[in-house]
C-alpha cells in the first residue's frame, strides 16, 4: 500500500498543503527544524491510527485562529484506491472513507497502515512501561479494530471504577456498585490482555530473526509480557481477574485507583535472557528498538497482506552507519518510505531515480527538480 496524495488544511503550521505526486518508493522532506516536516508525518499517522504521537489534544493540531482542520489522503492498497477524510474539531473528530462517514474511529482506523520510527522510539526499551503499552496499543489497533473497541471500553470502565473508588474513600457512597464495574473490567481487560499476548508472541518471532541478523548472530532477543494479574491460564483469566480485583479492593479504595489490569502491564525485552532495560548497553537498547520496529513491518504484512508505509521522522541521524545500513537493506524496495531530515548528507542510498525530494520552509513544500 502507498499514499498517492495528501492534502491538509489548517493543520498545525499549514494553511493549505497539497502533495499530489508522492512516490510509491522514497520521499524525502528536507528542511530546518520547526518548518513543518514532522507535521506531515503526524498527519499521515493520524490518518492511519486516529491518534497523534505528539499530543492527546486535537485542538493543539488545529491552526491558530481556525475552527477546524481537515486531512485528506488518497491511498492505494490491493490495487484499489481509497479516499480517507479526517476532520479535527476542538472537541472531537469526524472521519469518512470514500465519502462515507464512519460513526466510530475504530471503523476508520486500519484502512491505512503505517509504521512510524521517530527519535523517541529509540527510547522504547529504555523508557517507561507506558511507552511500551502505547506501542502495543497503536500497533495492534492497526490490524484489529475489535482490539481498539475492547481497549476503549476498558478505559471507559476504568475511569468509572477509579471515580467510584475515590467516592468510596471519601465515604460518599458504599462499595455495592463496585461489583458492576469489576465484572465489566474483567470482561474487557481479559480481551485486551489476550490480544496483547498473541501479538507479542508473533512480534517476537519476526524480531528474533531480525535482531540475529543485526547482531551478527551473536545475541538472542526475546519478549516477555509482564501481566499484573500473574495469570498463565487464559481460560480462567476473567475469573482470576475478578478475584484479584476483590483481593485488592481495600488497597484500591485507599489509593483511589485500580492496581491490576492491562493499564499496569509492561513488555520486558531481553537479550540472552538478560533484561535489556536494566543490563543492556545503549547500543543493545537501540538495536532491540530497531528490531522491534522492523518486526512491526513484517507482522503487518503477514496480517493484512501488504507492507505498511514507513515513516522515518528525523531518525537516521540518530543511528550509526551500521544500523542505518540494516534499516535500508531491510526496506529494499518493499515499502513506501517517507523520510524527514535537515540534510540529505548521508542519504545517498535513498537518492535514486525513484526518490522524490521536497524542500520544507515555513509551512510551504516545494518539490526539487
Amino acid at each position: 500500500m502507498w499514499i498517492k496524495r495528501l492534502e491538509l488544511r489548517n493543520f498545525r503550521n499549514y494553511d493549505s498543503l497539497q502533495l499530489f505526486d508522492l512516490s510509491p518508493r522514497v520521499n524525502i522532506l528536507v528542511g530546518q527544524n520547526a518548518q513543518g516536516k514532522t507535521n506531515v508525518v503526524e498527519a499521515m499517522l493520524l490518518l492511519s491510527v486516529g491518534k497523534s504521537h505528539r499530543t492527546n489534544k486535537d485542538a493543539e493540531m488545529i491552526r491558530f485562529e481556525a475552527d477546524f482542520a481537515t486531512l485528506q489522503a488518497v491511498i492505494e492498497r490491493q490495487e484499489r484506491a481509497y479516499r480517507l477524510d479526517l476532520t479535527l474539531l476542538p472537541k472531537g473528530k469526524k472521519s469518512a472513507v470514500n465519502g462515507v462517514e464512519k460513526r466510530k474511529m475504530s471503523d476508520f482506523v486500519g484502512h491505512l497502515n503505517v509504521v512510524l520510527f521517530a527519535p523517541e522510539d529509540l527510547q522504547l526499551i529504555k523508557g517507561g512501561p507506558q511507552q511500551r503499552r502505547r506501542f502495543l496499543d497503536v500497533e495492534i489497533g492497526q490490524v484489529s479494530p475489535q482490539y481498539l473497541y475492547n481497549l476503549t471500553q476498558y478505559q471507559k470502565v476504568l475511569l468509572q471504577r477509579n471515580s467510584l473508588l475515590k467516592e468510596i474513600g471519601q465515604r460518599k457512597v458504599g462499595e455495592e456498585m463496585l461489583m458492576i464495574w469489576d465484572d465489566q473490567l474483567a470482561v474487557y481487560g481479559s480481551k485486551v490482555i489476550r490480544k496483547r499476548l498473541e501479538f507479542v508472541e508473533r512480534l517476537e518471532g519476526f524480531a528474533k530473526e531480525i535482531h540475529m541478523r543485526i547482531s551478527g548472530g551473536k545475541e538472542a532477543l526475546s519478549f516477555h509480557y509482564q501481566n499484573s494479574l500473574d495469570c498463565s491460564d487464559l481460560t480462567r483469566m476473567e475469573e482470576i481477574y475478578r478475584e484479584e480485583l476483590t483481593a485488592k479492593r481495600k488497597v484500591d479504595i485507599l489509593r483511589g485507583s485500580t492496581s491490576v489490569g492491562p493499564h499496569r502491564d509492561d513488555l520486558e525485552v531481553r537479550i540472552d535472557e538478560r533484561k535489556v532495560q536494566t543490563f543492556g548497553s545503549q547500543g543493545q537498547q537501540r538495536t532491540a528498538s530497531l528490531s522491534m520496529k522492523l518486526a512491526e513491518i513484517e507482522l503487518i504484512k503477514a496480517e493484512v497482506g501488504e507492507y505498511p508505509v514507513l515513516l522515518l521522522d528525523d531518525v537516521l541521524s540518530e543511528l550509526d552507519e551500521e544500523r542505518q545500513l540494516h534499516l535500508v537493506k531491510s526496506m529494499g524496495e518493499k515499502v513506501q518510505t517517507i523520510v524527514t531530515t535537515t540534510t540529505t548528507f548521508g542519504l545517498e542510498h535513498f537518492l535514486s531515480e525513484e526518490a522524490n525530494v521536497y524542500r520544507v520552509e515555513r509551512g510551504i513544500i516545494a518539490k526539487e527538480g
